[in-house]
């Protein structure tokens, strides 16, 4: 189990883009600013490609998770 943790620990923290863009495509109201969204465009179609990409390999990982956990529930150590 220790080698799960420890390659777990090496995954580095994501800042997706999508997060930051989306504030530059809004409107003080809160609103999308559909000109900024025009102008933005491709920046919009790889934050959300990328975004997509990242929520596939995150239910990927978790479901990996979940199946060890049912194969081995003794050695998982919910504590850490």
């Amino acid at each position: 189990m220790e080698n799960y943790i420890d390659a777990l620990k090496k995954v580095p923290e994501t800042k997706l883009a999508i997060i930051a863009l989306a504030w530059q495509i809004v409107k003080p109201d809160g609103t999308l600013d559909e000109n900024q969204v025009v102008f933005y465009h491709t920046e919009v179609m790889q934050a959300v490609k990328e975004s997509q990409s990242y929520a596939s390999d995150t239910k990927k990982a978790v479901e990996s998770l979940c199946s060890l956990a049912h194969l081995n529930p003794w050695e998982i150590d919910l504590q850490h």
